[in-house]
């Protein structure tokens, strides 16, 4: 069947001229994808591919992803001999976004060239507006877009189908695509192939898996000493494989990962990658490891300097150490925890144990920032950039930091535009304040953290995939309270003695608080601390009094959440939910939202007041 144009001219224009779209005549992820566009400043009047990687860039990537290369083409090219009587090519996407292959029908390659559709091109929503490839890397869903459905005119004599596809491990890994002329002649289940076909690779993906893990095992028969100790792992560093030597004292190894070792006190000497004869990726690494001494782990205890309670656990002793490994160097640092776990107390002591110690520290809260302000917060302004803006012109956490650290908390929150804003930054290591045409050089130290699951945030489109992975570089794991109960009377003397209260706890009185969970972890901790002395002072309350605070709150917490679940019914909680979501997609425009759910705007306006959201 020919591919009928779903859209007409009026309705793009519409849109583009004034932001108005009647969503039931448009798919809801494509009129989703044009909101997004236009927020992000995309020309809908352009759409030709602008950033193209040189010969060599281009190289580069494709060896960084030789294995999905390896496991894709053959697949692309049997999907190809299925269309090879139409005018389609077949592309392979890396997850970022860059054409790694084309292939298909030479005259319609030729064609793309025209739009710089090409190898080497970075094909996203953000750089060419709305398109399959671009929008199945953000929703992570198989798509297909025709003609006008695309956001920019470049495309809109297109007709394109994706699909993801990831690996064993269920990581996102890129896209396949089929792309052809709307005049071209195509059945209906186009889509269907090439979801079939992306299918086809994630197996592939699991066979090589066990193909990998039976070379590895071949690798172990190489091993010349017995008596030296050696480790085999698979690329994710999970142990498959010890020599003899080490039976005797590794007996749980099969469930161990690399990481496993430093808890149990092992240094690694070497850490040689070994690469597969089939594919040529790395399938693991062969590692010489050795017992440390005590002397010498007493002595790096020593060097760092934690300013807070580190207790006795042995869950944070690893933290403490993971931090001593990164303040020796100017690695990126991402802090995950709950809230109030002191994540900042976390950040500020590897800054001062960092060569930048002598620099500034400065951290900001993105989720406590108005988004309308957080732009001239992060990267300044100049005189006269706006209205009521300072004359001195004013400068931003970036150029505060310069020299020193600039701490990010709660990074998760940052609204989706300024990511783009916040990206372009960390890769150019210069700023550009508001208003302003000269850039400033950067030299700072980036940490970041957040309570939130930045996986799940970067796979429901919230959160931008490549900031994810230039941010996300050496992951530090802040343990909740409940996870290091040992080390609660560390914590109490610390407050003790930062108050001066001269009180002894009792075992009845410990052994309550001690079974208390701690949701809001340290900071619940002190908090409970501070209304036990302001209210008894130096008369520690009986044991009884305390198990009943503790029963009164956690009592309180539940009627709290009982009334408001009864306030709202179900379908009217799954409505709020729904457009509480959908104002955080919009960045908290209410006209877009509003279009986008398909509710006029004035009864918008009504339910944002009756769920508390205006």
């Amino acid at each position: 069947m020919k591919v009928i144009n779903p859209l007409n001219q009026e309705i793009w224009d519409r849109f583009v001229r004034e932001g108005a779209l009647d969503t039931i005549r448009i798919n809801k992820r494509i009129a989703e994808s044009w909101y997004l566009c236009r927020q992000s400043g995309v020309n809908p009047y352009d759409g030709k591919g602008k950033v193209i990687l040189s010969q060599d860039s281009l190289m580069t990537r494709k060896k960084r992803n030789q294995k999905l290369l390896y496991m894709a083409i053959p697949f692309l090219e049997k999907l190809q001999k299925v269309y090879e009587k139409s005018k389609s090519i077949f592309l392979l996407v890396d997850r970022n976004g860059y054409v790694l292959c084309a292939k298909g029908n030479q005259q319609t390659l030729k064609r793309a060239e025209s739009i710089n559709f090409v190898e080497g091109v970075k094909w996203t929503e953000d750089e060419v507006g709305t398109n399959a490839i671009g929008t199945a890397l953000r929703i992570k869903e198989p798509i297909t877009i025709v003609g006008m459905e695309h956001y920019s005119v470049a495309s809109h004599l297109w007709g394109c189908s994706a699909a993801p596809i990831y690996n064993e491990h269920r990581e996102f890994v890129g896209i396949i695509n089929v792309s052809y002329p709307i005049d071209d002649h195509l059945d209906e289940y186009v889509l269907g192939a090439v979801v079939s076909t992306a299918y086809a690779i994630e197996q592939r993906f699991h066979i090589q898996s066990k193909e990998d893990e039976l070379e590895l095992f071949k690798q172990a028969s190489n091993i010349d000493n017995p008596d030296l100790p050696i480790v085999l792992c698979d690329e994710k560093e999970k142990i498959v494989w010890i020599n003899h030597c080490l039976r005797h004292s590794l007996f749980n190894w099969k469930d161990m990962y690399l990481e496993d070792l430093y808890n149990q006190d092992w240094l690694i000497q070497t850490k040689f990658p070994l690469y597969s004869n089939i594919h040529h990726d790395v399938i693991g690494y062969r590692i010489h490891i050795q017992k440390k001494k005590e002397k010498k782990r007493q002595h790096a205890s020593m060097i760092f300097q934690f300013d807070g309670v580190k207790g006795t656990s042995k869950i944070f002793e690893n933290v403490i150490k993971c931090c001593e490994r990164a303040a020796k160097t100017d690695v990126t640092v991402h802090i995950t925890g709950e809230t109030g776990t002191g994540k900042e107390v976390v950040a500020r002591s590897i800054h001062f144990n960092s060569p930048r110690k002598n620099g500034p520290f400065i951290a900001i809260n993105c989720g406590a920032i108005p988004k309308d302000l957080i732009g001239s917060e992060l990267f300044g302004y100049v005189e006269g950039a706006f209205t009521g803006a300072k004359r001195t012109g004013h400068k931003g956490k970036f150029e505060q930091a310069n020299g020193g650290t600039l701490f990010l908390d709660e990074i998760g929150e940052i609204p989706y535009e300024m990511q783009v804003a916040l990206l372009r930054v960390l890769q150019e290591k210069q700023i550009v304040p508001i208003g302003g045409t000269k850039p400033i050089p950067l030299d700072i130290r980036i940490i970041t953290a957040t309570h939130r699951n930045l996986y799940e945030l970067v796979r429901l489109g919230k959160f931008r995939e490549d900031l994810f992975y230039r941010i996300y570089v050496y992951p530090i794991q802040v343990p909740p309270l409940r996870q290091r109960k040992e080390d609660l009377p560390s914590f109490i003397q610390y407050y003790c003695e930062k108050n001066d209260w001269p009180i002894s706890f009792t075992q009845d009185v410990m052994e309550v608080l001690m079974k208390h969970d701690w949701p809001g972890n340290i900071r619940e901790l002190f908090n409970v601390l501070e209304r036990i002395r302001v209210q008894y002072e130096e008369n520690l309350p009986d044991v009884s009094i305390i198990q009943s605070m503790f029963t009164h709150w956690d009592k309180r917490e539940r009627n709290e959440s009982n009334e408001s679940s009864q306030q709202l019914s179900f379908r009217e909680q799954m409505e709020k939910n729904c457009i509480m979501e959908m104002l955080e997609k919009t960045a908290g425009n209410v006209t877009a939202a509003a279009a986008i759910l398909n509710i006029p705007r004035s009864t918008f306006y009504r339910k944002l007041k009756k769920y508390g959201l205006s």
